[in-house]
């Protein structure tokens, strides 16, 4: 793991996986979650009704699909850079809000989105405000409070997506879901605790939130290398409160499946556990036999849970 950087972690790959049915079971916490302080959860809120201010630069046309390359208005300020495929036809759809893994942008979630369009779905794919064409750096985490910024951020933009849904008339309001891979399957966990008209949230390869990434069991005491205890602090006071494993857990009613390798060195499988045991019920948990990875079996487990609570074609994907 890295000391100052995530540079390098937590990017979906694909490789081959075997679901252990053994371990396909919830595992949750002893007692109830801890109230989200109000002051906290308005961190959040954004204005519903501000216009979305829709601006396309191209359509790519595809057998049976389009993808329009859009942006709309951050609540934050500036533009959220996002993919729109939209199956050809009338619907009504499904709605899917899918968020790529760290580093990377939207362009990393096109492995999720060129499958689920094809299911039946409307889907929108965003890019995190640090990948963004005013923003992008070579230090994503950045230890300061732009760290706490662009998390709060994100996830207005997350939810302006689900605006941006169902804005559209073929878009079936009761029938949105999340799919977010690694940072996405972090970031879909606060999502989840803010957001109810998303009814089921698919969080792969994901852990607790970039706290847990830094203080998970397998990290020893202390603080990453090139910070001091002065700044390593003030940065936990930023991140502590917005973390998404305190948010996880207020996910009900919305529907939670976690997916997590055995054997990922970037979320060792302790810190998925507790991850895990966080998020609210209904909850499914699958094991996989591989590492940091979306492999086949995988997606086939996470679109087959999609299409049972959002009425997806898995045959389709």
């Amino acid at each position: 793991m890295p000391s100052t950087s995530l540079s390098a972690v937590l990017i979906p790959t694909l490789l081959l996986a075997i679901q252990d049915p053994s371990e396909s079971k919830s595992q949750g916490p002893d007692s109830g979650p801890a109230p989200i302080e109000a002051e906290t959860l308005a961190l959040f809120d954004y204005d519903r009704d501000a216009p979305l201010a829709i601006e396309e630069a191209g359509v790519e046309t595809y057998p049976g699909y389009t993808v329009a390359d859009i942006s709309y208005a951050s609540p934050a300020g500036g533009r959220v850079p996002a993919f729109l495929y939209q199956p050809n036809g009338e619907g009504p759809y499904a709605g899917i809000v899918v968020m790529h893994g760290m580093p990377g942008d939207r362009n990393g979630a096109r492995v999720f989105a060129d499958r689920y369009v094809g299911t039946g779905a409307v889907v929108v794919a965003i890019s995190a405000p640090w990948a963004r064409p005013d923003g992008p750096r070579d230090e994503i985490v950045s230890f300061t409070r732009k760290d706490r910024d662009e998390q709060i951020q994100l996830i207005q933009d997350l939810r302006r997506a689900v605006d941006l849904l169902e804005s559209f008339p073929w878009v079936d309001k009761e029938r949105i879901g999340y799919v977010g891979g690694s940072y996405g399957g972090a970031m879909g966990g606060l999502l989840a605790g803010v957001e109810h008209r998303i009814k089921a949230y698919a969080l792969a390869v994901g852990d607790g939130g970039l706290v847990a990434h830094f203080t998970g069991p397998d990290d020893g005491a202390g603080f990453p290398e090139g910070l001091d205890a002065e700044q390593w602090q003030a940065w936990r006071a930023l991140m502590d409160p917005i973390e998404p494993i305190r948010f996880v857990a207020h996910a009900a009613p919305s529907h939670l499946l976690f997916q997590n390798g055995k054997t990922d060195q970037l979320v060792p499988a302790a810190d998925a556990r507790v991850y895990q045991a966080a998020g609210s019920e209904p909850k499914k948990i699958i094991w996989y036999d591989h590492g940091h990875a979306m492999s086949q079996q995988l997606l086939k487990d996470q679109v087959e849970w999609l299409a049972e609570r959002i009425g997806i074609d898995a045959t389709k994907f």
